[in-house]
């Protein structure tokens, strides 16, 4: 079973899509999920969904680890051709997950009390993102 969800974002943040996938496997078996974003520039995480601050410190974060091209300490960046939040979003891709692998029992992916799916956006400017799914 093969389908691609979608996500528009605002910019720099995390979007939950735990909902879509529950909805699609929805009535299916047992199995193993596995998501791939098809983008360089964004990542795939498993994080917690009660508190918006885990969000925001996890942006905060990876802003810290990997500031914008045009910040004294990444002067070095040779590719800012699409401006300075382009390479050091591939290179938070690089260093966070862009495929997650998730079990799924009776058709429920067996995520923990406070997981949720998330794309994480490292863009600024809004983006449509779009993530393979695949169910066997």
């Amino acid at each position: 079973m093969l389908t691609e969800f979608s996500i528009s974002t605002r910019g720099v943040g995390l979007y939950e899509f735990t909902g879509e996938v529950t909805r699609w496997l929805a009535g299916q078996g047992d199995g193993l999920l596995t998501l791939m974003v098809r983008h360089t520039s964004c990542s795939l995480l498993i994080q917690e969904n009660a508190d918006p601050e885990v969000q925001s410190d996890l942006t905060a974060y990876f802003d810290r680890l990997v500031p914008p091209a045009d910040h004294p300490s990444m002067r070095y960046l040779r590719h800012t051709y699409e401006g300075p939040d382009d390479m050091p979003a591939h290179i938070k891709a690089a260093l966070m997950p862009v495929s997650l692998g998730i079990p799924v029992r009776a058709g429920a992916p067996m995520l923990g009390t406070w997981q949720g799916l998330y794309l994480v956006e490292h863009r600024r400017a809004p983006h449509d993102r779009r993530i393979a799914a695949h169910f066997a």
